[in-house]
């Protein structure tokens, strides 16, 4: 059975960009929805969820920043693209640690959204290309399916991650107990385009400690080995189908 193809909506107030990068991902093959703003999005929401949203930095009335925020605030995880100004890497900052997958700087290459853009919906889709059927393990208390792309408490309560949270999880739970590089993980969760000195992972690993620390108090999972990384330090027991 083939896949519905990915939708993907589109937020962007400058109708030259909205246009070019709604025809590139329909020629691709994407189904997608356009909003102009805030209220755009909102009513798209009410009749659909998107696989991802391209979200815009700068929009009139609420910009990307509260958008995301808002997002995330109410439980939201649909992946976040986020296109930003060159110069704005202080918001560019800002919109990781709010929740924002990845971020693509204006002006840029249409094949680079483009490789983004499905690096984000494979991950987001579970294609690891692996072909282990039963991929749930336990740690500290915490269960997570890595097939169904889920953390939960022992006790079932759901632990909700953004894609890039849960990708970045994976990627210890699968090596524990091991010193892991910020070009290690980046290559991992992002792949090789991803540049090596941008802040996606110290923003992704500081907004996982906090949910780690809300869900289960005084547990901390992941320390940070200077110079060299960070390592998950708990003891981690695949579970039997």
């Amino acid at each position: 059975m083939q896949a519905s193809p990915a939708l993907v909506t589109i937020v962007e107030d400058d109708e030259e960009i909205l246009r070019l990068v709604a025809d590139l991902l329909s020629r691709e093959g994407f189904e997608v929805e356009t909003a102009e703003n805030g209220a755009d999005l909102d009513a798209v929401l009410a009749r659909a969820r998107p696989d991802l949203i391209i979200l815009d930095l700068m929009l009139p009335g609420e910009d990307g920043l509260s958008i995301c925020r808002r997002l995330r605030a109410h439980g939201g995880n649909v992946p976040i693209l986020m296109l930003t100004a060159k110069a704005d890497e202080i918001d560019r900052v800002v919109g990781l640690e709010l929740g924002a997958d990845d971020y693509l700087t204006k002006p840029f290459n249409p094949r680079e959204l483009l490789a983004r853009v499905r690096a984000i919906l494979r991950r987001s889709r579970g294609g690891t290309g692996e072909t282990e059927i039963n991929r749930r393990y336990a740690f500290a208390g915490f269960v997570i399916n890595l097939d169904a792309r889920t953390l939960a408490m022992e006790d079932g309560t759901t632990v909700p991650l953004t894609s890039a949270e849960f990708d970045l999880l994976a990627c210890f739970v699968q090596r524990p107990r091991r010193v892991l590089s910020r070009e290690q993980l980046l290559d991992w969760t992002r792949g090789r385009e991803a540049d090596p000195f941008d802040r996606t992972i110290d923003m992704t690993i500081s907004r996982l400690r906090k949910k780690i620390e809300t869900a289960a108090p005084g547990v901390n999972l992941i320390t940070t080995v200077r110079n060299n990384g960070y390592l998950f330090v708990a003891n981690v027991k695949h579970l039997a189908q």
